[in-house]
């Protein structure tokens, strides 16, 4: 695999999209789809197959809840380790161009005035990251960061064991707010710089106009390469419309890629009930091309 970062500021990449929907078409609840890469391999397998077959260059990972918190929750604390390796092992034989090791955020309370807490928070993600490990792995992405001081305690972890690149992302609204309306994408972006991420960028469900707004707000708060997620939502045969959408066909993700691009983004990523059909149209829209920030 070649060294993500030397493409920074240069290619338009595109992110495999989320598996939690495909999971969950197959019936697979939550607390089942934590564990499928043990227990049902092969459905991973040919999960990530579709998704690589859409020709997007970053393969991520099912491992977003890879922290012993979140594992916690399904009474496998104990096999992150078993987790992580199969997770990787069924990924990494695709030889995808970058492989993302995806942290998802622990869940857990933080009381920043507490130094326990801050502790054991940035424990958790340490601990992610050593059983991830960094053999392999092009990179980590720390996604749905729930507040400035989650952002903290995984930078801090992460950066306690490794110097492998790192993805942060926060799930933001329409206005740029997340943490419940108290925090905002820039101060979270500027954050980000400070604590030695590589890529910052946010997830939105929000109209093709907001989402190219936020991206050029967060690009004027930080020279960080700028990461993009946006929200698919039901497609029109489950969704009662008269107006078809900018996301109802994967024909959408031509317009919405360009205009992304030219707001300053370089990582795309569609999440939410997006098809491995919506990625692919991105991937293909971005193919061969700079990033123009």
């Amino acid at each position: 695999m070649a060294d993500i970062q030397l493409r920074f500021h240069k290619d338009m990449l595109v992110l495999s999209g989320s598996l939690s929907h495909a999971f969950g078409i197959q019936g697979f609840d939550e607390a089942q789809q934590i564990l499928l890469p043990v227990i049902e391999p092969e459905v991973v397998e040919e999960t990530l197959r579709l998704q690589l077959a859409t020709g997007a260059p970053c393969l991520v990972a099912p491992t977003g809840a890879i922290t012993r918190a979140r594992l916690a929750h399904v009474r496998a604390s104990e096999k992150d380790v078993e987790i992580a390796q199969a997770a990787l092992r069924i990924a990494s034989a695709f030889k995808p161009q970058h492989l993302i090791a995806k942290i998802g955020a622990t869940g857990l309370p933080i009381d920043p005035s507490s130094k326990s807490s801050l502790v054991a928070n940035r424990d958790q993600y340490a601990r992610a990251a050593t059983v991830l490990g960094e053999e392999g792995v092009d990179a980590f992405f720390l996604d749905g960061m729930a507040s400035l001081d989650d952002i903290r305690c995984a930078l801090m972890g992460i950066r306690k064991e490794c110097s492998t690149p790192v993805f942060v992302s926060v799930d933001a609204t329409e206005d740029g707010t997340f943490a419940g309306g108290r925090e905002n994408v820039e101060d979270a972006a500027r954050l980000a710089m400070e604590f030695e991420a590589d890529v910052f960028g946010f997830r939105a469900s929000a109209a093709p106009e907001a989402l190219c707004s936020l991206a050029r707000r967060v690009a004027d708060a930080t020279p960080l390469p700028l990461l993009v997620q946006f929200d698919v939502p039901e497609p029109p045969a489950r969704r009662a419309t008269l107006n078809p959408g900018p996301f109802d066909s994967p024909d959408g993700m031509v317009a919405i890629a360009r205009d992304l691009r030219a707001a300053g983004a370089q990582f795309l990523r569609a999440t939410g009930k997006a098809t491995p059909a919506y990625t692919g149209a991105l991937a293909a829209s971005m193919a061969g091309l700079d990033c123009v920030r």
